[in-house]
């Protein structure tokens, strides 16, 4: 006769609990991190304003059943929409990521923690607008969300998405990174809205319970739209599980080890979840930002070395016996393509036809990866002769907690018996070790977005805004997005 299930209940799991500690009680102290996270923010909303411009992106936005807004509510980024915070969490998520150009994160998982973004200022603009003790989710005292308060927020969720992904392989389990996304952002909304450290824990562990999603959507054959639509909707449920707490919902504190239906067992396929380092603000101070152009980032120093080679071989085209490539594993699992790419989605996830843009082109924007360019049969043509090889040294380099480099190299060969010299790129121009150089061009990239949307004297504005550190730290985050909506009437797209 078997022996019954015990129905006492365990205390939460330590990572449940640890991720609530570090979301109530963690002072972020440094400096580098507070910085860096300024300059996240400003590149998000760039990269969100950029994405408007493209008809796939825009005709997801708005509410879900038209008319279906409220006043009062999170804004869009760019627009004039007042939605409900999980539906504008949504669409800001959505616009933040839809280019694949803001800031990444690699290691044994990778994603895109300023995707937590989406859900942080739909929550931080909805509670200013409301005003404190205006809504059933009591805020502490008096106090509403400043853009401070908005950095602090936003360097949690990358510490809290980007330590998990250390050493736990999502991927490797079938599942899409977004699911850091929604926990990362059920952890520091609630704590954003006031919440408890047990309706912390209660908001994540029911982020954990929702499961993984698949990653079907980002790999061959099935590379679809979804992928640049996924982290919206996971930081808009990540917004709903910490609007659930704060009404009292209960949560599950074996959610991550109870056996059988927990999800390690369930999903994880039965390894133990770990935390590599205390949580503190390791990874803002360490982000990945891309820069000069759009790409999945396994692949950003491919396009810098091809870039190299541009001049070298853009009127030999037809004479090019092979291109070498020389890369990481990451790289090869994720990006390394051959055959057909049927949308621009498939595209920005293939490792040559990137590295074929920077041959031919010199350059990369987001329009190359729409299918007016794509059909240019030089391209297909240039990534037939492309052979691709692991260097074991960048697959080590990839992983070493002190380098976390993402090497790239390419030599290009002609039919003569010539060849261009071997170019090796180490370290992208988004990594921390290049930020010298780097964070000019981010700015100049910042300024470009906002040109794009807003008439001159609001583009000083915002500028403005920003370069002066104390007074954007001082602003309600509700204020920052007083800048950021722009009325048809007044846009200058």
């Amino acid at each position: 006769m078997s022996s019954p299930i015990s129905n006492v209940r365990p205390p939460a799991d330590p990572i449940l609990q640890l991720i609530a500690d570090y979301v109530a009680d963690t002072a972020i102290t440094s400096a580098e991190a507070i910085d860096t996270a300024r300059y996240c923010l400003m590149d998000s909303i760039g990269c969100a304003l950029l994405a408007l411009k493209y008809p796939d992106c825009t005709k997801m936005l708005g509410p879900l059943v038209p008319g279906a807004e409220m006043a009062g509510g999170g804004r869009v980024l760019g627009l004039d929409y007042e939605l409900d915070p999980v539906r504008s969490a949504f669409n800001n998520g959505a616009l933040i990521r839809w280019l694949d150009f803001n800031d990444t994160w690699l290691a044994a998982e990778w994603g895109h923690p300023s995707d937590n973004l989406g859900g942080i200022l739909a929550v931080a603009d909805w509670m200013g607008r409301a005003g404190a003790g205006s809504s059933r989710f009591q805020v502490p005292g008096s106090k509403l969300p400043t853009v401070k308060d908005v950095l602090v927020a936003a360097i949690k969720a990358h510490e809290i998405q980007g330590v998990l992904a250390l050493e736990n392989s999502f991927n490797r389990a079938g599942m899409d990174h977004v699911i850091l996304v929604r926990i990362a952002t059920a952890a520091v909304v609630t704590g954003l809205l006031g919440g408890t450290r047990e309706q912390i824990i209660n908001a994540v562990s029911n982020a954990w319970a929702d499961g993984g999603a698949l990653r079907v959507y980002r790999h061959a054959p099935n590379t679809g739209s979804r992928k640049s639509w996924a982290a919206g909707d996971a930081t808009s449920r990540g917004v709903w599980h910490a609007l659930m707490a704060l009404r009292g919902e209960m949560g599950y504190p074996g959610a991550l080890t109870t056996r059988t239906w927990g999800f390690q067992d369930a999903l994880f396929r039965g390894k133990e979840l770990k935390l590599a380092r205390p949580l503190g603000s390791y990874v803002m101070e360490n982000v990945l930002f891309k820069i000069a152009f759009p790409a999945e980032f396994h692949a950003q120093t491919a396009v810098e070395c091809a870039f190299a080679l541009h001049a070298q071989v853009k009127d030999r085209l037809e004479q090019i016996d092979r291109v070498e490539l020389t890369t990481h594993e990451s790289a090869i699992r994720i990006i390394d393509k051959s055959g057909p790419l049927h949308n621009p989605a498939d595209r920005d996830h293939c490792l040559q036809y990137m590295t074929a843009i920077g041959l031919i082109f010199g350059q990369l924007t987001a329009d190359h990866y729409e299918n007016k360019v794509a059909a240019d049969p030089r391209i297909d043509a240039l990534r037939a002769k492309m052979l691709v090889r692991e260097e074991p040294r960048y697959s080590r380099d990839y992983l070493d907690a002190d380098k976390r480099s993402i090497a790239n190299a390419v030599q290009v060969f002609f039919k003569d018996g010539s060849a261009t010299a071997r170019v090796e790129v180490e370290y992208p121009i988004g990594h921390r070790r290049r930020r010298k150089d780097g964070i000019p061009m981010l700015v100049h990239k910042f300024q470009g977005a906002l040109a794009t949307r807003f008439p001159p004297a609001r583009c000083w504005q915002i500028g403005n805004v920003f370069e002066s550190d104390e007074r954007l730290l001082r602003m309600k985050g509700s204020e920052l997005m007083d800048l950021l909506v722009a009325p048809k009437t007044e846009s200058a797209a």
